[in-house]
Order: structure tokens, then sequence, then C-alpha cells
């Protein structure tokens, strides 16, 4: 884009407090509700083996989600800046570990998964038109001993990226109002989904029948931890909104308001689907499904279902790139504040308000992933290190209790603190078990917030 329309101001300079809390709830929602919803059910019907077991799992899950919302209300309403965790981290740890954290969000937490949820809309886009598609090669360029292959499917990848990019750097006004009309259209559909498909749907109120085994056979007491796990991943995504804290009117009421109102719709929204693909499969007929969302719907209404199942993941997608989009940048711009990152990416807009340079570098990185194809061992190696720093954000509330008593905390967490404990323990549990079952990707993640100390000492020795 040429240097006269996207004049940027030099910082210092504040982003303004322009988003309300139906924008910051619909950006927790469309940041939570990816493919999961849609595929691990199969998974947790085949390892849990009832009905109640199923529908229980997603309870437990969210009751973790909402001890960690409200652990991040407190958080949130204490420091409200953009950053989320860097903040945290910074004040509780020290400049090093949110550093660490900001890093491992550009690396990996942030711009790999908008690359991979451009692919996945660009798969599902293919189901309308077949000549985008993610296996047309349009040509291939050839890097020395090393050959690019251009698909049609990282053309519209790309293209995805920067027009949510782009309206973004709008600002947080009409961003906002994409943000909100995507996840008002997402929730919208998946509503609809859920009450036709129990109202009209081809199903049965007797497949929520317990089997010989009982409401909770033997198997899922073995399996109860792996599902968990699956489940938890599902719902991650919940703290989205404090990524915004800078940019969000009254933000002690606000914060509190979106993440709980975001983690419950959410809530309601999985076991209403959920509750949907056992009345049209039954255990035994969502047992080990990957698209258990898409045979579910084809069972209820017919062949038009798959239609409607790829018009309506695409949408989901579409939103929750969205969502990122609005999210990972506030990360950037807060570290290139503090002189952690390159000191342009702290400029703002001066007309539209927004972070826009470090729009512009997370379109660039996610691109690069989209045209390399490695975001998805991204995705994997870092799921470890996510997990880990959600929950020592979380410790950090605890740390800041006790170091800082008298912050002003407008928001305080209830039942402290058994709340943010019990997020704590199931996060440590998670780590170990992740350690134990999957090392190499554990290592990975590890090594890929290491690589960041280099950068650290660099940007703290530039500074001074």
């Amino acid at each position: 884009m040429p240097k006269e329309t996207l004049p940027l101001e030099q910082p210092p300079a504040t982003l303004q407090r322009t988003a309300g809390p139906f924008v910051a709830i619909c950006l927790v929602i469309a940041n939570v509700i990816g493919a999961g919803i849609y595929t691990t059910p199969g998974f947790l019907a085949r390892d849990l083996g009832s009905p109640f077991a199923v529908l229980s799992i997603w309870i437990i899950g969210a009751i973790l989600a909402l001890a960690g919302a409200l652990s991040y209300s407190e958080l949130g309403a204490a420091y409200p800046e953009a950053g989320g965790e860097y903040i945290y981290f910074r004040e509780a740890f020290g400049p090093l570990w949110g550093y660490l954290s900001g890093w491992t969000s550009f690396f990996a937490g942030f711009s790999a998964p908008v690359a991979a949820a451009s692919i996945g809309f660009a798969a599902y886009l293919s189901h309308f038109a077949p000549q985008v598609g993610p296996g047309r090669v349009l040509g291939t360029i050839p890097l020395g001993g090393w050959a690019l292959q251009i698909t049609a499917g990282q053309i519209v990848a790309l293209a995805a990226v920067w027009a949510l990019s782009f309206a973004h750097i709008t600002g947080m006004r009409r961003g906002g109002q994409l943000q909100i009309l995507l996840t008002v259209a997402k929730v919208a559909s998946i509503a609809a989904l859920i009450v036709l498909g129990l109202w009209l749907g081809n199903g049965s109120w007797n497949n929520f029948q317990s089997g010989p085994e009982g409401l909770v056979p033997p198997g899922a007491m073995r399996n109860g931890a792996i599902s968990l796990i699956f489940v938890l991943f599902s719902y991650s995504g919940w703290n989205a909104a404090a990524y915004i804290a800078g940019e969000v009117r009254q933000p002690h009421r606000t914060l509190p308001v979106s993440l709980l109102t975001g983690t419950a719709i959410v809530t309601v929204l999985y076991l209403g689907l959920n509750t949907l693909f056992l009345y049209g499969l039954g255990i035994s007929g969502m047992s080990g499904v990957l698209q258990v969302g898409e045979k579910a719907a084809l069972a209820m209404f017919g062949p038009v279902a798959g239609d409607l199942v790829a018009a309506m993941m695409a949408l989901s997608i579409l939103a929750s790139a969205s969502a990122m989009i609005v999210a990972g940048p506030r990360v950037y711009f807060a570290m290139a504040l503090d002189g952690l990152f390159p000191k342009r990416v702290a400029a703002i807009h001066p007309r539209y308000g927004s972070p826009a340079v470090a729009i512009v570098c997370q379109g660039v990185w996610s691109s690069v992933l989209i045209l390399s194809g490695t975001f998805e061992a991204l995705i994997v190696y870092s799921g470890f290190v996510l997990v880990f720093f959600s929950a020592l954000a979380v410790a950090a509330l605890l740390v800041l209790r006790v170091r800082r008593p008298e912050l002003p905390r407008p928001f305080r967490v209830p039942l402290y603190p058994w709340t943010p404990l019990l997020f704590i323990g199931f996060s440590v549990w998670i780590l170990l078990y992740t350690v134990w079952g999957r090392p190499i990707e554990a290592s990975l993640g590890v090594l890929t917030v290491l690589l960041g100390l280099p950068l650290y000492f660099y940007w703290t020795r530039k500074a001074r």
C-alpha cells in the first residue's frame, strides 16, 4: 500500500477506548468456536460410551473455562491495557516472561492459527467453487534447490488474511462492526441448526438412554483424562477480550462481562450441538467419526446438509480468523511500547486509531506460513506452551495478590484462591500428560519459546 494511504503516527500514542461490551463478547465467541466442536464429539462418544458422560464432560470443561475467565477478569480490570498475558507477566514475573509470551504469540500463538484458519476457509469455500480448492496447483516458483508450490487455496487464504487485516486497520469501530456481523451470523446459524434439527430433523430421543453399562461406563473413567484435554482445547480462546483491554470502554466492567458472557454463550451452544449430534446419530453413530457435524446434519436433513455444513464451517472459521487478527497485534503493540519489539510496531494510525503496523506485521508472517505450509507443525508444537502460558497468567493473579495488595481491583475473583487453583491444577495435569504422551511436541514447543531469548537480550541491550 502506498505510504500516503497509510500514514502512521510515531509513539508515544494511545489506543482509543471505542469498543463496547458487545464487540468484546463477539471477540470471545468467535475466538473460541472453531472446527473443534464439529470434530471432537465423535472421539468423546467413542471413549466415554454414554450420552450422560459426553454432555457432562462438556459441562466440566465449561466450569474450568469459567474459572480461567474469572481470573482473567480480575487481571484485566486491574491492568486495563492492550496486550493480555504480556502485561500480566511483565507485572508479576518481570519483562523476560512477558517477552517470551509475546514472542510465542507472534511466532505461533496467533499467526499460525490465522494461517491455518484461512486455509480451512479456502477448503470449505471450495465445496461451492472447486476451482479455488487447496488441491489446484497454479504454478511453481523455483527457489534455489527448493520449489515453492502455489495453489488456488493459498491465494484464497492470502486474500482472506489481507481483507480482514485491512478491515481491522480501519479501527476498532469499523472492525468491531465486522466482527459483530460475522459472529452474530455464526451464532445464528448454529442456533438455527440446533433448533431446526431438534424440531424437524430425523432423530430420536431414545438415543439419550443409557446402555447396559449405566450412566458412566467403566471406559469413561479410564478415558476421561484424554477426553477432557480435547474439550479444554475446544474451549481455548475464552481470554480473547483481555487483549483489547486498552480499547474497551469502562474496562473494569466490560472485561468481566465480556469474558464471562462470551464463555457462557459458547457453553450453551456447545451443549446444544452435542445434544443435536446425540439426537441425530446416537453414541454408536457418533463413535470415532471425525466429521461428526457433517454426518449428523446429513442424517437429519439429507443431502442438502452438505451445503449447509460447508457454509457454516466457512463462516465459523472466517469469524475465528477475524478475532485472532484483532487480538494478536495488541500484544506486539504493547511489546513495542516497552522497547521489546521494533519501535515502529507501536505506531498508531492517525486517522483510524488502530495498531496498523502490528496488524500488517502479523499479516506478513501469517502469509509466509500459508505459503510455506509450516503452520500446521507450529500449531502442534505451540499447543503445549500456550496451555503453559495460560496457567502462568492465572498464577500471576496469585503472585500479584501477594506482591501488590494495594493494587486497585475493581473486580475480584469469587472463591479465591480456589477458583484460580482449580484452573492451574488442571492445566498442570494437561502439561504433564502432554510431556508423557507427546514428548517431541512438548520439547519443540519449549524450544520455540527459548528461541526468543537471544532477541530479548538484543532488545534490552538496545533499549539501554
